[in-house]
């Protein structure tokens, strides 16, 4: 479980290929801290750590990973938004993210706005998904790479963030530009909601 405030931007020196699953080697400032089998966010998708070595550390993805996210489009040198699972007796300061990414969403338009950023994303509406809770509501909350984040101005495929400064500056943000590919994953509360109205009509 996580709350989507992104700790910072790990670096990935090392990719390598085993069958179809992929090991990311990356490197932070928080390595040191970790054991084997700890569960880290990457760009939103929980991973394990499997391998630690000096100040690098490994997780592997399964190719449903892969094919759900953005991860198999990452290059090495490539920055890579990490945060380590909550830690139950402190504050929840983003909402609840289970690190089980939904689907990606397209970067369209990135504005900056006098100090701050405006960044669109798009992804791929599907009505039978949007029934089950994969949706966005103004206001509420989504998990984009990893960051918590409040939905502005949403539309049936669609919606904006606003970034202030330090989450540009502290996460992968300053380098997406229209066109980028993020993870996206939707408020876990509206796919429960979702799911009660469902049984509800049978």
């Amino acid at each position: 479980m996580f709350s989507g405030i992104v700790e910072e931007a790990a670096r990935v020196v090392a990719i390598r290929h085993e069958a179809e699953n992929v090991h990311f080697t990356l490197t932070c400032s928080f390595t040191g801290e970790l054991h084997l089998d700890q569960s880290v966010a990457h760009n939103g998708v929980c991973l394990t750590v499997v391998d630690i070595d000096g100040n690098n550390y490994t997780v592997t993805a399964v190719s449903e990973t892969l094919s759900r996210t953005n991860l198999g489009q990452l290059s090495i040198g490539d920055l890579v938004n990490v945060e380590r699972s909550m830690v139950m007796n402190g504050r929840l300061d983003g909402h609840i993210v289970q690190g089980h990414v939904d689907m990606t969403a397209k970067c369209i338009s990135v504005c900056e706005e006098d100090g701050s950023w405006r960044y669109r994303f798009q992804y791929e509406y599907d009505r039978r998904m949007a029934l089950r809770g994969y949706f966005c509501v103004d206001k509420g909350s989504v998990c984009v790479n990893g960051v918590s984040l409040t939905v502005c101005n949403p539309t049936e495929n669609s919606f904006e963030v606003a970034i202030i400064p330090y989450t540009h500056d502290h996460t992968n943000f300053k380098n997406i530009a229209a066109g980028t590919v993020v993870n996206i994953e939707f408020d876990i509360l509206g796919k429960y909601i979702a799911r009660l109205q469902e049984l509800k009509a049978e």
